[in-house]
């Protein structure tokens, strides 16, 4: 797909990930209109010419107010970013049960919603595709994030089951799968990290080249053990 012209909504691009994918979208002429929760951060994407709109995206009145914001502009490519990483981790005390609720919102039922109500003005454009970025973890878990993992392996079962249902329409659904990435969500993760230009690089690549799935990074390898011993790709990211 040639994503000039092309009218791109992208949750979550205010920062991380998506402020990189808006940048690199933007440079090779999409109009790009973002969500976030941060107003210092939307004020500074406002400022670099990229419309913004603060959506809360944690729970279903969120979601309604931003189609409800989107009016009935045409969407070209939807991009579910937007992503909410939750400390339930039982080693280290109880978690809080609000946080994991709003999480599980934010990363599994916000794009599913998103999703619902905008398939009818996507299917209306010649070109379209629907982004999903689930994660690495998608595949095998990190045993101190099992929200975070439950969500991103539920949101890449409903990626696969979806492309098939669109298959026959004009929507290519694509799911992006980054490996751990150098931004403020994982700032205590001492892992080695991929920088976030890079992954947006290979997601917007992924975009253009009509892509179903794109394995970033050390993802790649992760997906070819799993695919040979899933046991093993467990027992190594499970360690994490």
């Amino acid at each position: 797909m040639d994503v000039n012209g092309k009218v791109v909504l992208l949750t979550g691009g205010s920062a991380g990930i998506g402020r990189e994918i808006a940048h690199q979208l933007k440079a090779k002429g999409a109009g790009v209109v973002l969500t976030g929760r941060d107003p210092a951060r939307l004020d500074a994407m406002r400022t670099e010419g990229f419309e913004v709109l603060a959506a809360d995206l944690s729970n279903a009145a969120g979601v309604d107010a931003l189609v409800a914001a989107l009016g009935d502009r045409s969407i070209d490519i939807l991009i579910n970013n937007a992503g909410q990483l939750v400390d339930h981790d039982f080693r280290k005390g109880a978690p809080d049960a609000d946080a994991a609720d709003d999480g599980i919102y934010a990363n599994l039922s916000a794009p599913i919603r998103l999703i619902t109500a905008l398939v009818p003005r996507l299917r209306d454009r010649p070109q379209a595709a629907i982004v999903n970025v689930t994660s690495g973890l998608a595949i095998a878990p990190a045993a101190r994030q099992p929200v975070y993992c439950a969500t991103k392996a539920g949101l890449r079962f409903y990626t696969l089951a979806l492309r098939e249902q669109l298959r026959d329409t004009s929507i290519r659904v694509i799911e992006a799968l980054p490996p751990v990435v150098d931004t403020q969500m994982n700032a205590g993760n001492p892992m080695k990290k991929m920088s976030a230009d890079e992954c947006a690089r290979q997601i917007v690549a992924a975009i253009e080249r009509g892509r179903d799935e794109a394995n970033i990074g050390m993802t790649r390898t992760l997906r070819i053990v799993e695919s040979i011993a899933p046991s093993l790709a467990r027992r190594i990211t499970l360690r994490f």
